[in-house]
């Protein structure tokens, strides 16, 4: 069958494809009106990437690994993919890594509970791993799919993958190293993972506003801009950088000072950005609920919470973590009115600046007014 044949390496048209020759990495990217060439484009690139022809059905591979199909299912869609029902939708490498992954549950190495986890958390990681890699390739060849150029791009993406999981495996191993050194700290350090952490929130003021005047380019360099200046700060002074949300970044730090020293340095980072929209911080300390390598819990609330009272360019902490800087020199705090604050309680902000720095009346802004209308949603 012509359909068979193209799986096991060549086209319907006869050219070759990357399954013939691994040195031949040439896709010729077709006329986007002419669907099925679009098609047979798609197929190669696919076959490319993953790096063998899909021969096998979800029930085959079920088989040859010995297992249910609804169990094959459920850990398919653990990593973040559809059902692909009775399509032969799998190539061998997806047997070899359920194969593995079996073997280490059965193994005990990786219980099943734990296993769960992790293959949501890979899923999760590698699906927006994959978006940002092929947003950045469309935006490089200028968002176009024809022309000599994204041929050229196109061609070299069997070059470059075998480079670039080394480097994916080293992040990963420097990451893990320095996520367990953590973890073997917290049995004697309070401040550090699994204990009482400090959490922020770093906003931009007047980004939706903002975003309606930009064109999607100019958005997108702007968002681009506060991420990766956000990203720079905050692994630089030792934190950790949570997730991004467009105008907003969380981030984790492991001490109170560093916490405190992060959010200031945020902001002058960003006002000697220039164009940048201005920034406001919010900073709460306590205890922690970490997942998947995200944070839950009310101290997270907490600081989304401070983020949204903070002044223009100032960062804003909560009581805890004001106790708990005690009388560093290095810092200024100012009280701002304590609030009611919905689902939380009674806030008692504070603002910190620098010491050489003028202090901040919280009367100067009107988020640091009391709140007689009623609790903030």
């Amino acid at each position: 069958m012509p359909e068979e044949r193209a799986r096991e390496g060549h086209r319907i048209d006869g050219r070759k494809t990357p399954a013939d020759d691994r040195n031949d990495h040439h896709i010729v990217l077709p006329d986007l009106d002419d669907a099925e060439a679009v098609q047979h484009s798609i197929a190669d690139m696919e076959e490319l990437v993953l790096g063998a022809p899909r021969r096998y059905t979800s029930g085959q591979v079920a088989q040859m690994v010995g297992i249910p199909l609804e169990e094959a299912r459920r850990l398919w869609r653990g990593l973040g993919f559809p059902d692909f029902g009775p399509a032969r939708a799998f190539t061998d490498a997806d047997v070899e890594a359920l194969s593995h992954l079996l073997d280490l549950i059965g193994s005990g190495l990786l219980p099943e509970p734990v296993a769960a986890q992790f293959v949501r958390s890979v899923g999760q990681t590698m699906a927006r791993f994959a978006e940002w890699q092929t947003e950045a390739w469309v935006e490089y060849i200028g968002g176009e799919l024809t022309g000599v150029r994204s041929e050229q791009v196109a061609g070299a993406a069997g070059d470059v993958m075998p480079q670039l999981e080394p480097l994916v495996l080293y992040a990963w191993r420097r990451h893990l190293a320095a996520s367990t050194t953590r973890a073997m700290e917290s049995l004697t350090d309070h401040n550090t993972v699994g204990q009482r952490l400090a959490v922020g929130f770093a906003d931009l003021v007047g980004f939706t506003r903002l975003s309606r005047s930009l064109s999607e380019a100019e958005l997108g360099r702007l968002v681009e801009t506060f991420e990766a200046a956000a990203a720079d700060v905050v692994t630089s002074l030792g934190g950790r950088l949570v997730k991004t949300l467009g105008d907003e970044v969380l981030f984790v730090a492991f001490k109170p000072d560093s916490a405190v020293e992060l959010g200031l340095r945020m902001v002058e980072v960003m006002r000697e950005q220039g164009m940048m929209p201005e920034l406001r911080v919010g900073i709460a300390y306590g205890q922690v609920l970490s997942r998947m390598g995200d944070v839950f819990g009310t101290t997270v609330n907490l600081a989304s919470r401070l983020t949204a009272l903070a002044p223009k360019n100032t960062v804003v902490i909560d009581r805890d973590l004001a106790a708990a800087l005690g009388d560093d020199p290095a810092f200024d705090l100012q009280p701002m009115w304590r609030r009611p604050v919905r689902g939380l309680g009674l806030v008692e902000p504070w603002t910190v600046q620098r010491h050489q720095e003028a202090a901040v009346d919280p009367g100067d802004d009107e988020s640091a007014l009391p709140d007689q209308a009623g609790p903030v949603s």
